[in-house]
């Protein structure tokens, strides 16, 4: 992890899908950096024992228990946030889903849920928190966690796909609109990251997508924090609208090779 100094110390923080693999990442670099942290996510008890190990609530931090999905919790966090805090500084939206069907066996129900959660609850918690610092003349901060998959389509994920896709637009979109006010917003699309309890993935799957990665391996815990760290910092003050990529080449590409010659030369 770098060494980011004092860029963070007391600076607030709020964090979507804490409880998920990246989620945790993001938690630690803040946390270790000596950011005032806001956990959200909606597994209670496994929230309480993430925000427990960092010390969240004896700092100044906050934990909520958010359902995405439901536009009242989403409410009531940035409503919790703006009593405790007035305003953040920084904004993750880093919750999300990666659920897979094929588009003719997937229903209303499940394409809702994941664009309520990948694309509406980032927006919605965008909107809440710009407000809030606007108001308080606060500089700041938000990052939305995107994929590769926005601009590589996939079988079986296509609503994943086109949720992301969405979510960049929307990235720019906010970016445009809140330059203004002194607030930047860009997107990390982080590496290959199995252990999700959300979206499980077979061992097969794991193997199969590691062996294809460029850089020839899944994403480490320092990667995707160090990238959204370095969007959040002062060297970045001029950066916005971007999607920084940190995903070892999977977007670009696979080192799949489908003839007998394995090797160039």
């Amino acid at each position: 992890m770098l060494d980011w100094g004092d860029e963070f110390r007391d600076r607030k923080v709020v964090l979507t899908g804490a409880c998920g693999v990246i989620g945790t990442w993001i938690a630690a670099a803040f946390a270790q950096a000596g950011a005032r942290l806001c956990l959200s996510d909606r597994r209670a008890d496994t929230l309480a024992a993430l925000a427990e190990t960092h010390g969240v609530l004896a700092k100044g931090g906050l934990a909520h228990v958010t359902e995405l999905t439901d536009s009242a919790s989403i409410d009531d966090l940035v409503a919790t946030v703006e009593k405790a805090w007035g305003a953040p500084d920084i904004v993750i939206n880093n919750a999300g889903v990666y659920p897979s069907g094929f588009l003719i066996d997937i229903d209303a129900a499940e394409w809702d849920r994941i664009f309520d959660i990948n694309l509406r609850a980032p927006f919605l918690l965008a909107r809440g928190f710009a407000k809030l610092m606007i108001a308080a003349n606060v500089k700041g901060n938000i990052v939305n966690i995107s994929s590769g998959a926005a601009r590589r389509m996939r079988r079986s994920v296509v609503p994943y796909c086109t949720s992301k896709t969405a979510l960049d637009r929307l990235t720019k979109g906010f970016a445009i609109e809140l330059a203004a006010f002194g607030i930047r917003v860009n997107a990390v699309e982080p590496g290959f990251a199995p252990g999700s309890s959300e979206s499980p993935l077979t061992a097969a799957h794991v193997e199969a997508t590691t062996a294809g990665i460029p850089m020839g391996r899944a994403s480490a815990p320092e990667d995707a924090p160090n990238a959204i760290m370095f969007l959040c910092s002062s060297k970045a003050g001029y950066v916005t609208g971007a999607t920084l990529s940190v995903d070892g080449g999977n977007s670009i590409g696979s080192l799949m090779v489908y003839q007998d010659k394995k090797e160039p030369g």
